[in-house]
């Protein structure tokens, strides 16, 4: 673990929700199954592998040390989350989590929860995808946006905080598109809209809202009993015509490591042959991958 562990003797004052180790990039061997970001004022160390009590020792008293280094009198308060195919267990280390705990990037506000669930409410790897959704919105203000699969729609408080006129966030569970709407308090943000609905039962009330300047398609890679990659998102694709203003951008993402963008890029061909390609995102340097293919993947494309 020392890869880890020299990362942490360098950590600097967290202002931002980020990542600053990303051992399952596979660029720092023998660390591939560690993570830590910052939710600040919390550190989250996760592990995709058990982990014995003496390395949480270490790591801990590397933290201790270094933040007393960066924060002196202050406390310093991590988690440590345990992830592997049977889900996840979160456990308090040191300090404390606060309630609520609202964090910040690019000056959007969002809350989390570090000490339930697998997922914390913010996809840290999706801050470049974030900041382009801004910019996009800045570039052509007034803009109707829709969101799929929005969960804390994150994308959608991006979108309206660029300038924006309306956002339909829609996602099956009622509890992700509330913390959505809180998440558009935080930010003084009106114009969005939060709908609980299966997309794949009916688009009709979809498509009556359309057509959108901007499709935003950011689905699981697998969820049981709602989303599998490759049934489902051909299905997704071929609705985009349909969907898109003419001149219209389409933010379609793919976070499965077991496809590349070629599976997306063919998908468009396939199922969307008149959309044009535009570019493919860089994710944030910190989640640089021995494997480029086998991380994030977010591409946009247009509609002529």
């Amino acid at each position: 673990m020392q890869a880890l562990l020299d990362t942490i003797a360098t950590l600097p004052h967290p202002r931002e929700a980020d990542r600053h180790f990303h051992g399952r990039g596979g660029l720092h061997p023998g660390c591939e199954a560690w993570t830590l970001d910052c939710y600040p004022p919390v550190w989250l160390l996760t592990s995709f592998a058990p982990t014995d009590e003496e390395a949480l020792a270490r790591i801990g008293a590397a933290l201790a040390a270094r933040w007393a280094e960066i924060a002196p009198g202050e406390p310093l308060n991590w988690v440590y989350q345990c992830r592997d195919e049977a889900g996840a267990s979160n456990r308090l280390m040191s300090g404390q989590v606060p309630e609520p705990h609202v964090v910040e990037e690019a000056g959007a506000r969002y809350g989390v929860h570090l000490m339930r669930g697998q997922n914390h409410g913010l996809f840290l790897d999706m801050a470049e995808g974030r900041r382009w959704v801004r910019d996009w919105a800045r570039s052509q203000p007034g803009g109707k946006v829709l969101n799929l699969f929005a969960y804390s729609c994150a994308f959608s408080v991006a979108a309206l905080q660029g300038g924006a006129a309306q956002v339909f966030n829609y996602d099956m569970a009622r509890g992700a598109l509330e913390s959505g709407r809180r998440n558009h308090q935080l930010n003084g943000l009106a114009g969005a809209q939060f709908l609980a609905h299966d997309i794949f039962s009916s688009w009709g009330k979809i498509r009556r809202s359309g057509p959108y300047e901007l499709v935003i398609m950011d689905p699981p890679s697998y969820q049981k009993g709602s989303f599998i990659d490759t049934k489902d998102y051909p299905r997704l694709l071929r609705r985009l015509p349909e969907l898109l203003a003419p001149g219209g951008h389409a933010l379609i993402c793919l976070n499965s490591p077991k496809l590349d963008s070629e599976f997306v890029r063919e998908g468009v061909a396939r199922e969307a042959p008149g959309l044009v390609f535009v570019e493919r995102l860089a994710n944030p340097p910190v989640f640089a991958d021995v494997a480029p293919e086998r991380a994030l993947k977010v591409l946009v494309y247009r509609q002529p």
